[in-house]
């Protein structure tokens, strides 16, 4: 048997580098490590190719001839880019999916995962979400555009498997966080935004303000921890349909309790307060991990205080060269 050859899309992003970190660190021939020694992983960047175009991406295919693909990559943006571009985002991320999976198909892969988001879930939806919601309505009216090129992928990894028998199935992931995330003050996600917001408050010896009442719950994800379940997946989960990957309902936390776990990381003493003038967004958006734990009931999450903390840690060891957007 020849080895796997395992291509990852997005490879330099957050779940990307995570993938890498978990792959260099777990034994080979274990649950979350590699299969066989020789098993090769390729991470692509933008850099290795357009995968907007499908002959730039079959290229790729012929070049690594890969056995497995995770497919992570994606236009990706804050509510703002969301929403002041909608057709970009639907079109771009529609073109990447179906140049990989006809890619993939044609490459006679053995199994692709592509990464889909908690946004493709309907907008009137009754909490907690569960896999089978996806299409029972439309998504909010911000993302429409993304949110319906990730649903997409659902709808075509039914008809590859219907008609050509593949072997394509996806992951929805709850927000993820972790090192190399993206900290970009303009465009980031709740807990790079903040962590870097208050580093800069202690550098410059000013007050840490939280956008909001900080009353809004979510369920965050450590990177690391996303890795080992896509390895797993790669391995063992044998639907074409969704399964959503986070950390049980429980385990929800308020943005309050994040900002108070940052100020802690961050070692910040100044003034620190929360700006109710501001929005908060949705108040919640639970999702089920049923399907998750009933497959693998064992699976150990990284505590959440402990996970940010490993993240902060890591940022202000590489904040020259994380991506702030300020250098």
């Amino acid at each position: 048997m020849a080895p796997n050859v395992v291509l990852v899309t997005g490879g330099s992003g957050l779940v990307g580098s995570a993938l890498k970190y978990v792959i260099e660190n777990e034994p080979v021939g274990s649950r979350y490590g590699k299969a066989t020694e020789d098993e090769q992983w390729i991470f692509l960047s933008s850099k290795d190719g357009d995968i907007r175009d499908l002959k730039e991406t079959e290229a790729i295919f012929a070049k690594y001839k890969p056995t497995h693909v995770i497919h992570l990559a994606a236009l990706v943006g804050g509510l703002f880019k969301n929403m002041k571009y909608k057709l970009t985002f639907l079109r771009d991320n529609c073109l990447m999916n179906d140049n990989i999976l006809w890619a993939a198909k044609e490459a006679k892969v053995d199994k692709v995962i592509s990464c889909l988001s908690t946004c493709v879930f309907p907008d009137k939806v009754t909490y907690p979400i569960d896999e089978t919601m996806v299409h029972l309505g439309p998504p909010h009216e911000s993302n429409f555009g993304y949110a319906h090129g990730k649903r997409l992928v659902d709808v075509s990894n039914h008809a590859y498997h219907e008609e050509f028998g593949c072997n394509f199935t996806s992951a929805i992931p709850t927000n993820i966080f972790g090192p190399h995330d993206n900290y970009n003050l303009e465009d980031s996600h709740v807990i790079p935004g903040l962590v870097h917001k208050c580093l800069l408050a202690k550098k410059n010896g000013t007050p840490f303000v939280v956008s909001g009442t900080g009353k809004p719950l979510r369920q965050f994800i450590y990177s690391r921890d996303l890795a080992k379940l896509f390895i797993w997946q790669l391995k063992e989960y044998n639907e074409i349909d969704p399964i959503i990957l986070s950390v049980g309902e429980k385990e929800e936390v308020s943005i309050k309790q994040v900002a108070d776990a940052i100020v802690k990381s961050v070692g910040f003493t100044g003034e620190y307060s929360f700006d109710t003038t501001k929005a908060d967004g949705q108040f919640k958006k639970t999702a089920s991990n049923e399907k998750l734990v009933k497959l693998l009931p064992e699976f150990k999450f990284t505590p959440f205080e402990e996970a940010l903390d490993e993240s902060v840690k890591w940022f202000v060891a590489n904040y020259d060269t994380a991506r702030t957007g300020m250098h």
